[in-house]
């Protein structure tokens, strides 16, 4: 995301839910073939969740050059701009005997204008990037509890830290805990991404 932003995290917005099917599916058109999945991600595609009103989107691709080629023009064209972000934060305790690739992503937002702020996340399908996203999304879903918690953590983070870059540095090793925890759930009850 871009680094020089302050955090704003505002209450559940019930429209939410409505506005990321509709940029999925007006990106999915625009994109074309290439891109297999086109998800509502991140806070905003949690019902009741507090969250930056900014959309995150994730478009899963077979090979992250070829598309960030194809997507460069119509995204430039929807008002996205490119980032030099090409990689995830890795997990604690996942870095050992991965393949550095499987946490790649190609990155653009899109800010000002008429149109909604959006995070747009390019990521190699069957990655373990997009898989976490996936997941962290759905297993806040299904446990609602969970979802006052981390919305106070995500306002206090974002009042007491001075850009958003401090702000997913701090975030990102509690999305590290949620995710052991997530990823037990996905255990049990046989979660599988796009399923």
């Amino acid at each position: 995301m871009p680094e020089h932003e302050k955090p704003v995290v505002v209450p559940h917005v019930p429209g939410w839910a409505r506005g990321g099917r509709e940029l999925c599916a007006q990106l999915g058109a625009e994109l074309g073939p290439l891109a297999l999945c086109v998800d509502h991600i991140g806070s905003t595609a949690v019902a009741g969740m507090a969250a930056k009103d900014v959309y995150d989107v994730q478009v899963s691709v077979a090979d992250l050059d070829e598309a960030a080629d194809a997507f460069e023009a119509p995204l430039a064209a929807l008002g996205f701009v490119r980032s030099p972000y090409v990689r995830d934060h890795v997990p604690a305790g996942r870095e050992a005997g991965e393949d550095p690739g499987d946490w790649a992503k190609r990155f653009w937002s899109r800010r000002g204008g008429a149109a909604s702020a959006v995070n747009l996340h390019v990521r190699r399908a069957g990655s373990p990037n997009e898989r976490l996203a996936l997941l962290f999304r759905d297993w806040l879903r299904a446990t609602p509890d969970a979802v006052p918690a981390y919305a106070r953590f995500k306002c206090v983070l974002a009042e007491n830290v001075p850009d958003t870059g401090t702000y997913a540095d701090v975030k990102d090793p509690v999305v590290d805990l949620v995710a052991v925890v997530a990823e037990q759930w996905a255990a049990a009850t046989g979660w599988r991404p796009h399923a």
